[in-house]
């Protein structure tokens, strides 16, 4: 090898210098990238953060004991494995302290995907399968277009769903069935 030769950037690298507004992720091995979020995709993820992290984060009416995040990028195998779900929630007993720099290391005890029609596929066959895989007990996919939330359980090493609810439905779901969330609450209204 040539001492002028450039070593070709990591995965990770690549990653780090991707452009402002991108979210990079690396899923067994490739680099995906997208876009920021559209309206009813950033209007669902701050709705449902607002829902959780009252009773959930600080203890107002509801349990406390957990970290609700928004995209935190969660890196399942350092600088290797690297997911960043549109909301993260971890107890805190779990999670006493928070990394210094940007890696959550310690796998989460929830996460949530809001879909969209250009990030369903990946969301569903490539990052719950990782999820699964990386034993998140706790996975949520959020659907803004067509009003539906889908909720599940890891069991023995596979998903298995424990809700499915729509449109205006009062939602009282693992692991924050000690709160009822109004669905309706997290659709944006849209010209």
């Amino acid at each position: 090898m040539h001492a002028h030769q450039k070593t070709r950037p990591s995965l990770y690298e690549q990653l780090e210098a991707l452009p402002e507004g991108l979210i990079g992720e690396i899923l067994n091995g490739q680099l995906y990238t997208q876009p920021r979020p559209s309206g009813p995709h950033v209007f669902a993820a701050s709705e449902l953060g607002y829902e959780l992290l009252g009773p959930f984060e600080r203890g107002r009416g509801g349990p406390g004991g957990w970290w609700i995040l928004q995209e935190p990028e969660l890196h399942l195998l350092r600088n290797t494995e690297v997911d960043v779900p549109d909301l993260a929630g971890w107890r805190k007993e779990r999670l006493p302290r928070f990394p210094r720099d940007h890696r959550f290391t310690m796998v989460p005890d929830w996460v949530c995907e809001i879909l969209s029609p250009s990030t369903e596929s990946k969301d569903r066959k490539l990052k719950m399968p990782i999820y699964a895989q990386y034993g998140v007990p706790y996975a949520w996919l959020l659907d803004p277009v067509v009003h539906i939330l889908e909720a599940y359980a890891l069991e023995d090493g596979a998903w298995r769903e424990i809700g499915r609810f729509a449109g205006a439905a009062l939602v009282s779901v693992a692991p924050f069935e000690a709160v009822t969330i109004r669905l309706d609450g997290l659709w944006a209204p849209t010209e």
